[in-house]
Parts: structure tokens; sequence; C-alpha cells
């Protein structure tokens, strides 16, 4: 081997051995369950992820993540890897404890903001006995549900299902929700369209729990 054939050798060699390193500590995309969901929150942390709101308003703790504002209200928004944060059609499964006189919400087809009450997507209510009489499974302000199949004090599942204009939201596998929103809808980002994910921490006296947030993308 030529002394200039050797050298690249070597150059290319310790490269290499550099970049390789890289590759092997890049964390793995993640990967459904066999079901075809994904699990946006792991049990330990707020990875995934972020605050828009006074901080300390959402922590983990013994493996759920609580919701609880510190003191206006606050929202918590899905930035992690699982579609880019960026869903359109979906079905959407996450397990809800409220404690009494508790109020929040889920919202989708959001976007981040550092402040406020989301102005992008719909809410879908969390209230089983907060003052505020539309309850969980409604979709705030347009089919509001007065009366839900779930109780304070334990854990229910609240479901979320987005194809095209169709929008359906169920509690423990009873449909609350069945709405299309109608082509000449015009609330300007109050709409169907794409986006993220947010919890919302409505006020210091209330607390709601989520041990688990799951999300199966409808399309491609």
């Amino acid at each position: 081997m030529k002394p200039l054939q050797a050298c690249c050798v070597l150059l290319a060699a310790a490269v290499s051995a550099l970049v390789s390193p890289l590759f092997a500590a890049s964390p793995a995309a993640p990967q459904p369950g066999a079901d075809g969901f994904y699990e946006l929150f792991n049990g330990k942390s707020l990875d995934g992820w972020k605050l828009g709101g006074p901080e300390g308003s959402f922590f983990v703790e013994d493996g759920k993540l609580v919701a609880r504002a510190v003191k206006n209200q606050a929202h918590l928004f899905y930035v992690g890897p699982v579609k880019n944060a960026n869903f359109k059609n979906f079905h959407l499964k996450a397990e809800v404890m409220t404690l009494p006189g508790a109020n929040s919400g889920i919202y989708f087809h959001t976007a981040f903001q550092e402040s406020g009450w989301p102005k992008k997507g719909y809410e879908i209510q969390v209230n089983v006995s907060h003052s505020d009489p539309k309850k969980s499974g409604g979709l705030y302000g347009i089919r509001d549900c007065l009366d839900p199949p779930c109780k304070d004090n334990q854990w229910y599942t609240q479901e979320i299902i987005v194809t095209g204009k169709k929008i359906v939201t169920k509690i423990n596998g009873q449909t609350i929700v069945d709405y299309t929103e109608p082509d000449d809808w015009n609330k300007g980002d109050r709409r169907v369209d794409r986006g993220t994910f947010a919890l919302q921490a409505h006020d210091p006296k209330s607390t709601v729990y989520f041990k688990s947030i799951r999300v199966k993308p409808l399309d491609d």
C-alpha cells in the first residue's frame, strides 16, 4: 500500500471511530405497542412535553402526571418525536382521574403558547364536579356534556377520535360526542386542522391526574 493510501485508510478509520458512537448514542425512534398506540407520557418525567404558563403547574408523582395550576392557567404541550408532534387523524386514549371540584381539558390540533388559553384547536373537557356546567367528554362550547358517566376519585378512560372533520369522544367506551364540523365553519383557528395535544391546569384548586396518554395515528 502506498503511503498516501495508508494515510487515507487511517484517516477514514479515525473518523469512523468518532462518528459511530454518536449514532449509537442517538435515542431510538419511538415504537407503538401491539395495538398501534404510542405512549406519550413515560411515567417518570415531562420529557417530550413543553410548559406554557407558570412553572410547577405540572409534575410527575408516583408515576402519574399531575395538573394543578400554581397561579394562572397553564398548559402542557406535547412536543415529542411521535409524528413530530403534528397530528391530523388520530385516536387518543387518556387515563384520567379528577379530584372533587377539579377542571382541566385536553386540546387537540393546537400549537404551543407561552401563556393564556390555547387559541388554536379544540378542547375536550375534563371536569366531573367543577362549577363549570360543561363536563368531561364534551367538545367545549360546541357539543357540551352535562352529565358525564364518570366520577371524581376514580380512574376513567377518555378517548378522542378524529377522522377528517369528524370528532368522536368517549368515556369508558360510551360515546359522548359524535360531531362533524360543517364545511362553512368560520371560527378561525378553532377548527379541525392539524397540530399537537395540550393538557390543561385550570386553577390552583383543580387537581387532575393522568397516568397514561396514548395515541394511534390514523394517517401516514
